[in-house]
């Protein structure tokens, strides 16, 4: 690797600055050479008689010392071989300070420590015991002088080593860029861990239910098997047919969503009454569900019937795809087997690793004119929306004969098919194309005439039986609905639903407060503690706080 090193000013008026480009390989070669010959003329031009020698050294010191015929004295040989040790380590030290200046690095300490190793080289020599015992006498050398010189020269040569060694680092640009490589690359492998170990504890925290949200689900349990008469099942009521009035599927096993739901709906609603819930949750919570709202009735006479999910007996594995595939072993292995890998293999989609996805409650959405026969209309929710305007104008919308209404999220590349389905399936590539803009589950106006008439829930099932493998799309119900509504939605105007205010901070407020829903989509749901707290005051504020379990079961709101 070539270094540059950048010659001084030549005179008192400033000379030309001179550069010159080398070797390091070169350098030091060339160096080593000239320190050779210098010692080598040093030797054969002594005279064998006992006439001085003087030798320069680092700072213009000068060592007096007189050569002696070496051929014959091998002790004398043996101090020769050390002293030139020496001054060949002055020589090196020093053109190692020599190169660290004039590369102008920033490391001032270095260079101290090179000129002190330079000089303790020279005073070692300069000691008036060993000039005297070794260097200044004309006799026989001392040999416990000379073993006490060559340990002290031994031990400085020692440090002078791991000095230069040391020092190679700054200025072997090809061992510096090796070891630059090793860093970064160890350093990528500790953030890609850090990365995947991060996902899976938003995983869990994200899917785990709160201590508090089981809390009360088990409070609103024992107050139904404490009290039995309060909580007998009412008879249908005919609202929950009628179809002029505003409906709404919501499905969920959570019911402190489910009550933020229904009472943002409420609360914004022009005409209250004529709105209509229909709840389902499974069979855990059912009971919970029902007890909430007998004791936190809705507001302005709104009507809600809730059910549970097993209660629709035509839903069983004979007839829905997806409930047959739940009974297979590969997919059983797949989503519940518990493996120490599946904690760190393939982090970008591990979310689609939930159960959640396979769910029935979760699937349910595709069944909407079965389980609501008699209705033309219905407005589907997410557990995890909120309602801030009055939403009867979405039934007035002309669907110009679509199914589903929804709202786009594409832009630019972003959110198109490509993102969600297997295009490298021929199936796939034959039928859809890759950039038709995708859509959002959470707020949905469904057709359930046209729904019939489009035999959309066949389309999902012949889907969702081609996808045992998982080879069409990941697991979950927006690739399954983008394919089943592929030409059958409808785009609303984006101010009607707002998503990602559980994954992305920087949404505007001012675009939130134009909204009609907003979708907490995202890992950072609302009730849990890893929620965005600039957002989460949106959801609290449709919280039921008079409720008196939400208080015993230490919710943070």
């Amino acid at each position: 690797m070539a270094v540059a090193v950048r010659g001084g000013r030549i005179g008192s008026g400033g000379g030309s600055v001179l550069r010159s480009f080398f070797s390091y390989r070169i350098f030091v070669s060339a160096m080593f050479t000239l320190l050779f010959l210098a010692t080598l003329s040093v030797l054969l031009s002594s005279h064998p008689s006992h006439k001085d020698a003087v030798v320069e050294a680092a700072g213009n010191a000068h060592v007096r010392r007189s050569f002696l015929a070496w051929q014959s004295d091998p002790v004398k040989t043996r101090l020769e071989l050390i002293h030139n040790q020496a001054n060949n380590h002055i020589a090196l030290v020093n053109a190692y300070a020599t190169y660290a200046r004039k590369l102008k690095l920033e490391i001032s300490k270095q260079l101290k420590m090179f000129d002190d190793l330079a000089k303790n080289f020279l005073d070692l020599q300069l000691k008036q015991t060993y000039r005297t015992a070794l260097f200044e006498t004309e006799g026989a050398v001392d040999e416990d002088v000379l073993r006490q010189f060559e340990k002290e020269v031994k031990d400085k040569v020692k440090i002078a080593r791991s000095m230069i060694a040391e020092a190679k680092e700054s200025y072997d640009n090809q061992l510096k860029i090796q070891k630059l490589k090793d860093t970064i690359f160890a350093v990528n492998e500790l953030l890609l861990k850090a990365k995947k170990n991060g996902a899976f504890t938003s995983l869990i925290s994200a899917k785990s239910t709160p201590k508090s949200l089981h809390c009360l689900a088990m409070r609103l349990l024992e107050e139904r098997i404490a009290h039995p008469e309060k909580y007998k099942d009412d008879e249908p009521k005919p609202e929950f047919e009628d179809p002029t009035l505003y409906h709404y599927a919501l499905f969920s096993d959570n019911v402190i969503a489910i009550s933020v739901v229904v009472n943002s709906v409420v609360k914004n609603a022009e005409e209250p009454w004529k709105h209509v819930f229909h709840v389902v949750t499974d069979r855990m919570n059912f009971a919970a569900t029902k007890v909430w709202f007998k004791m936190r009735p809705i507001q302005g006479g709104a009507h809600i019937e809730i059910h549970a999910v097993d209660n629709f007996k035509f839903l069983n594995s004979s007839y829905a795809p997806v409930l047959r595939q739940l009974e297979s072993a590969n997919l059983r292995k797949f989503y519940f087997e518990t493996m120490a890998e599946n904690a760190t293999k393939d982090v970008n989609n591990m979310k689609f690793r939930n159960p959640k996805y396979l769910s029935k409650l979760n699937h349910l959405r595709f069944y909407l004119p079965e389980l609501y026969p008699r209705l033309h209309k219905i407005l589907f929710l997410d557990d995890d929306v909120v309602v801030q305007k009055d939403l009867t104008a979405l039934w007035k919308i002309d669907m110009d004969g679509k199914v589903n209404g929804a709202v786009n999220t594409c832009f630019g590349p972003f959110h198109r098919l490509s993102e969600y389905l297997n295009f490298s399936h021929p199936l796939i590539k034959e039928k859809f194309n890759p950039r038709s803009c995708a859509w959002a589950f959470g707020m949905n106006m469904f057709d359930l005439d046209a729904w019939r008439r489009e035999k959309c829930t066949e389309q999902y099932h012949y889907w969702q039986n081609l996808n045992e493998d998982r080879t069409l799309w990941k697991l979950g119900t927006l690739p399954a609905g983008l394919i089943t509504f592929y030409s059958t939605t409808k785009s609303l105007d984006k101010a009607w639903h707002v998503l990602g205010l559980g994954i992305n901070p920087s949404i505007s407020m001012e675009e939130i407060d134009k909204a009609a829903v907003i979708h907490f989509s995202g890992d950072m749901k609302p009730w849990l503690d890893i929620a965005m707290n600039h957002y989460k005051h949106l959801w609290t504020k449709y919280i039921d706080n008079e409720m008196e379990f939400l208080q015993m079961c230490n919710f943070g709101m």
